[in-house]
């Protein structure tokens, strides 16, 4: 017959839910009773998610499935919260941080992620208190850009505390999940992750939360619309006309959620050479003005294809912060500094109503309908999360 000490080394093998620490780790095992041959349990979670509750009763019944006949799961956790509307609640999960600035892209690969690092690093380095969160589920790739690989995060209470690197508070998915591990998610579950990535962390006053989103337009940026009152978006994007085409979708998904936009960051716009520092312009150059123009918006940088931006995010080093007189430096420092005015200038004006998309109710924000409040139906195009 199993006994309870049995039970709780099993349970040890019972990960939760997008975490790589076990919910005996984490202490939310509190109770553990054996009654002939069954087994009760009693759980105390942080996370109202249904997919996380429906998760761990499946992990916990195939584990326990060769040591015990019967298994009795109660599990404790937070009521859901209820919104009234999409918008109009106002709703602030993580009231504390002054300023939220979504960092987007239309499509992958076009350097978000360097973006991010680089203009938060800069953004510290101008005496601004910072933070970075890298909500890029699927690939979360902050933790190796700011040398915070094979790190423990600590858990204090039910909440994590952010590693704090290069005058930055840091949190990312790939700090909390095995390293290499493939999330598998669906929509409603990123959805979840990103209030839990903003409300269980324990994140202190910081005048800039940088996010760094996954690419595309979707749940992920709806949620966090819906989550807090973001101050402004920028899109990072590459001169090629293809990639151009994308950066449109992510800049009218910006207007649709009524998030100001910051600015348009160029990446791999032109080449320096590290022999002989000359510039050459390889995949063209400055052809983010017409969008800006379009957008009523500015070209935050340019920022050239230079080897020490590609050995900084390799190494954990931001190019910025160790190599603060390379070409790419100066730049991020620019952009850096022209969104930290136009962060001011929002954030002074700006009121959270406005700022949280406003459509009908039973519309989503991202749809092609959502971008009239007179829509009465949610049947346009767009990103089909209505």
């Amino acid at each position: 017959m199993a006994t309870v000490a049995d039970i709780k080394s099993a349970l040890e093998n019972v990960k939760y839910p997008g975490f790589a620490k076990s919910i005996i780790e984490f202490g939310f095992v509190k109770d553990v009773q054996i009654d002939g041959s069954a087994c009760i349990l009693t759980l105390d979670i942080t996370s109202s998610a249904k997919e996380v509750e429906s998760k761990l009763r499946e992990d916990i019944t195939q584990t326990l499935s060769g040591i015990v006949e019967e298994v009795i799961i109660n599990i404790k956790k937070p009521e859901e919260e209820k919104q009234q509307s999409n918008s109009t609640s106002g709703k602030n999960i993580a009231p504390h941080i002054k300023n939220f600035v979504m960092v987007s892209s239309g499509k992958g690969g076009v350097g978000k992620s360097t973006t991010t690092v680089n203009l938060a690093v800069a953004a510290a380095m101008q005496g601004k208190r910072v933070g970075i969160l890298d909500a890029d589920i699927y690939g979360p790739n902050i933790p190796r850009m700011m040398g915070l690989q094979g790190r423990e995060v600590e858990v204090i209470g039910n909440k994590a505390k952010p590693f704090r690197i290069h005058g930055v508070d840091v949190m990312s998915m790939g700090s909390l999940m095995q390293e290499g591990q493939a999330l598998i998610w669906r929509g409603a579950m990123i959805m979840k992750a990103i209030e839990q990535l903003l409300r269980d962390i324990l994140w202190e006053n910081l005048d800039i939360l940088f996010i760094d989103m996954p690419p595309g337009t979707g749940d992920a940026q709806l949620t966090l619309a819906q989550s807090v009152p973001v101050t402004c978006g920028v899109n990072v994007t590459t001169p090629q006309h293809v990639a151009l085409d994308d950066s449109r979708r992510s800049l009218d998904m910006f207007e649709k959620l009524h998030i100001p936009i910051g600015g348009i960051i160029e990446n791999m716009s032109g080449f320096i050479c590290p022999k002989c520092n000359e510039e050459s312009d390889i995949f063209g150059m400055g052809t983010c003005e017409a969008l800006a123009e379009q957008y009523n918006t500015q070209v935050l940088g340019n920022l050239p294809i230079e080897p020490a931006i590609r050995e900084g995010g390799d190494s954990g080093k931001p190019v910025v912060y160790f190599q603060p007189e390379s070409e790419s430096a100066k730049r991020y420092m620019i952009a850096s500094q022209k969104l930290i005015e136009y962060v001011d200038q929002v954030s002074d004006n700006v009121s959270n109503e406005e700022i949280q998309p406003t459509t009908p109710p039973g519309v989503s924000a991202c749809s092609t309908a959502g971008a009239s409040t007179q829509a009465k139906s949610s049947n346009g195009g767009g990103c089909g999360c209505h």
